[in-house]
């Protein structure tokens, strides 16, 4: 019998999700497997990530590190935020909109605040304005803001920007939360140091994202202001992410922000986002929806366009966007061939 051959689907572009691990961080992993460790984040790696991040953020900082983002975000403002609190974010936000109510669950009821912003991104002003309700027994407190960098539209937030949103927040005795997924991405599309992105402009807690730029499974939580560790320890043992073989994932973070293998990553996807960007835009029928700051790309494709994408295999998603954008991804492993490959089917 004859078997019948399947195209093959095509994931690039369709996130940054979808890469293997960087050759650093996999040996890393190995090495760390090499032999016995302590548990539970007392191995000589888990501690020494403490000075390594302290250097990396010109500040003394305290990192507990995770397994994925979602846990990150959650416990990160389940420290600074009770349950009858609010967190003000924007309605675009992953934590509203892509972690199925962890950030309420893991604070015990909190309430998401949605702001609509521009581009993806909180205006101070606005922010400002919403903020109310402090010390009235019948509203949820004003507790926290959180805002994502890059955004959930790849647009990233300027250091002024930054400054703005936290000043308000500040002045309403809140704590502010950075969602830094691509954090690289945006350090290196503003191209200043990771000290300016965060706590020197008024960032409390950071979510220190390495998953989606070269590690395999490896987040970290990021405290620039000591008093707000409070019982973190106990609320991640709890929530099941205290890892018993947490070297693994200490391992990944310290390979991945040593001799500057997260920014070359960066640099490369965003060079590779700026390239996709480019070469649609070409396209008369093509339009861009927001600003390519790093390695995000979202365009309004026509349909004949995406199904000639479709037959040859890649995957689009058209519907999982406002506006019917499609959003494409180029990451830390993306060839200029493959750009060049994706392009040449809008011209055939």
């Amino acid at each position: 019998m004859h078997k019948i051959k399947t195209k093959r689907e095509r994931v690039q572009f369709a996130s940054d999700n979808v890469t293997g691990a960087c050759p650093e961080v996999l040996n890393a992993v190995l090495k760390a497997n090499e032999d016995d460790k302590t548990p539970y984040g007392n191995d000589e790696l888990s501690k020494n990530l403490q000075k390594k991040f302290s250097e990396i953020f010109e500040k003394e900082v305290i990192v507990f590190p995770t397994a994925s983002g979602t846990a990150a975000n959650a416990l990160a403002l389940s420290t600074m935020t009770p349950s009858f609190g609010n967190i003000y974010c924007h309605r675009l936000s992953h934590i509203n909109v892509d972690e199925c109510g962890a950030p309420e669950f893991y604070t015990g009821g909190a309430k998401l605040v949605n702001l609509d912003g521009n581009n993806g991104k909180i205006i101070a002003e606005e922010l400002d304005k919403n903020i109310s309700g402090k010390g009235v027994v019948h509203h949820t407190q004003p507790s926290s803001v959180s805002i994502t960098q890059l955004c959930e539209t790849g647009v990233a937030y300027n250091l002024d920007e930054i400054k703005k949103i936290s000043e308000i927040a500040h002045k309403h005795d809140l704590n502010i939360h950075m969602d830094g997924a691509r954090f690289a991405n945006a350090l290196v599309s503003l191209n200043c140091t990771p000290a300016e992105m965060t706590w020197k402009s008024g960032i409390d807690v950071l979510s220190f994202g390495a998953t989606k730029n070269g590690c395999l499974a490896a987040e970290a939580i990021v405290f620039f202001k000591p008093e707000l560790v409070g019982n973190i320890a106990f609320l991640m043992k709890r929530a099941g992410h205290l890892l018993s073989k947490m070297r693994y994932v200490s391992a990944q973070l310290d390979a991945y922000i040593s001799n500057e293998v997260w920014l070359k990553n960066a640099k490369h996807a965003n060079a590779m986002g700026k390239k996709l960007s480019q070469g649609l835009l070409k396209h008369k029928n093509i339009e861009l929806v927001y600003p390519t700051d790093a390695n995000e790309v979202f365009v309004k494709i026509p349909k004949n366009i995406i199904d000639q994408f479709h037959s040859h295999g890649y995957k689009i998603n058209e519907n999982e966007w406002e506006d019917k954008a499609v959003r494409l991804v180029a990451a830390w492993n993306t060839h200029q061939e493959d750009v060049d490959s994706f392009l040449n089917i809008i011209k055939s």
